[in-house]
């Protein structure tokens, strides 16, 4: 059986920082997807016009999203949901851009990459 890896200093504060910053773009995206009334977020993101049922959903994953990144490890409790938070970002961040490129809008999905990415190294890192 082998020892669980640590992380170097660095590289866990770099981890730390970008769970954190995803964490809060997540629970921005959260609390505008849930709370703001939709003809008002349409002008923001016209998509959610059509979609108001999705738009409620999406909110709510990303608000799971945004504790699991964080609050596990945090609190040390079941610390590997951090890495699910961090799988689960990708594959929405994956379903998000398919579901821009369907509806024509693919110069969108710069920032949905990003986020996969980042996401991405988080799950790299909380991996090992």
């Amino acid at each position: 059986m082998t020892k669980h890896q640590t992380l170097s200093k660095p590289l866990n504060i770099a981890t730390w920082i970008c769970q954190i910053l995803l964490s809060l773009t997540l629970l921005w995206a959260a609390g505008m997807k849930l709370f703001q009334p939709i003809d008002q977020l349409a002008q923001q993101w016209p998509w959610t016009a059509d979609n108001p049922i999705l738009t409620r959903v999406a909110g709510i994953i990303d608000l799971l999203g945004g504790l699991g990144l964080v609050l596990p490890m945090a609190l040390r409790i079941k610390p590997m949901l951090t890495l699910y938070a961090a799988y689960g970002t990708i594959a929405l961040m994956v379903a998000a851009s398919v579901f821009h490129i369907s509806r024509g809008e693919a110069s969108l999905i710069g920032f949905n990459i990003f986020v996969a990415f980042v996401a991405g190294f988080i799950a790299w890192a909380r991996s090992k």
